[in-house]
């Protein structure tokens, strides 16, 4: 089990604060934004972070379930290094109108830039709303239609074949260094912002494959244009029934990546129950269950102690994948 070390003064404070709330519990539900909300995504438009705080942003204003708009604000920078200072810099002045999107660069980019400062469990966990799937992806035109032919092709062009993904010894790295390894290639690795741009490389042949999202190839896949070899995933998708697993394929290499909402350092315990109250609305709407089966998505909804908990154990798993690869 993880254990999370907090200073004595911080549990005094977590205590008084606790027992305040159990005398007084209407102040968990007097608080409501008093401005607009700032609804940060650590990653670029159109790709599948955007895209959910998009959807979850409409959802909860046809629904009325906010008294102020949340308004998205896309900071990609640095591997998401712009939006995770950003948020800590909210603490000091508007921590309890500023949540965020998370990717999970979320543990890797604090790891990679220990400059920034950033610790993570000072953060406020407010949902876990899903963990996205990733596939392997390469054009129709390709002609490569399983795995086989796909490490063929790849070894064959050694490092002019392209990889696009998002960021740098983020997810989408990780897994392509997974494929170099296990296969035996030397692909190159080439990061855009975002993985709707990311995708576009794909769809536009400017790259040979990419390992998406299914909500960032969905219209390419569903126009013809690109094809799912396999998934990184435990089972096969229903949305891609004929994409094997890794698993399947002798590879028992499983990764999913964190669809999460994080609040600034320093919001107030009434403003955390709040954005956690909404977000488990969120979760529970139609909308947002009609999009996770369309998107694949998995998980189930987490707060409180136990997304952090899940966030120090992907943290610690983040760190050996980072040690492996040499980036720490």
């Amino acid at each position: 089990m993880i254990k999370i070390r907090i200073k004595p003064l911080g549990l005094c404070i977590l205590i008084i604060a606790g027992l305040a709330l159990l005398l007084s519990p209407m102040s968990l539900f007097a608080w409501k934004p008093k401005k607009p909300v700032e609804f940060v995504i650590m990653a670029g438009k159109g790709g599948g972070a955007d895209k959910m705080a998009r959807l979850m942003q409409t959802v909860i204003e046809k629904n009325g379930w906010s008294s102020m708009p949340l308004t998205p604000i896309n900071k990609p920078g640095g591997s998401g290094a712009e939006a995770l200072v950003h948020l800590k810099k909210r603490a000091k002045s508007d921590p309890n109108h500023t949540i965020m999107v998370t990717l999970n660069s979320f543990y890797t980019t604090p790891m990679r830039q220990p400059g920034l400062d950033i610790d993570i469990s000072t953060f406020t966990p407010v949902a876990r709303m899903a963990e996205d799937t990733f596939l392997l992806w390469v054009h129709k035109d390709s002609g490569i239609t399983n795995v086989n032919q796909f490490v063929r092709a790849a070894k064959s062009k050694g490092s002019d074949w392209i990889m696009a993904g998002t960021g740098k010894l983020q997810e989408d790295q990780l897994l392509t260094d997974f494929l170099n390894a296990a296969y035996g290639l030397s692909m190159k690795y080439v990061p855009y912002k975002g993985g709707g741009k990311v995708a576009k490389q794909l769809a536009g042949k400017h790259a040979n494959s990419t390992v998406n999202n299914p909500s960032e190839q969905e219209g390419f896949y569903k126009a013809g244009t690109t094809v799912a070899l396999a998934a990184f995933t435990d089972n096969r998708l229903e949305m891609f029934p004929n994409a094997p697993t890794f698993k399947e394929l002798g590879k028992d290499y499983v990764y999913y990546m964190q669809r999460s909402i994080v609040g600034a350092p320093g919001m107030s315990y009434a403003a955390a129950a709040y954005y956690q109250r909404l977000f488990k609305k969120v979760f529970d709407s139609a909308d947002w269950q009609k999009y996770r089966k369309k998107k694949s998505l998995m998980g189930s909804f987490l707060t409180g102690m136990q997304l952090q908990d899940y966030w120090q154990k992907e943290r610690d798993i983040h760190r050996n994948i980072l040690k492996k690869m040499g980036a720490l």
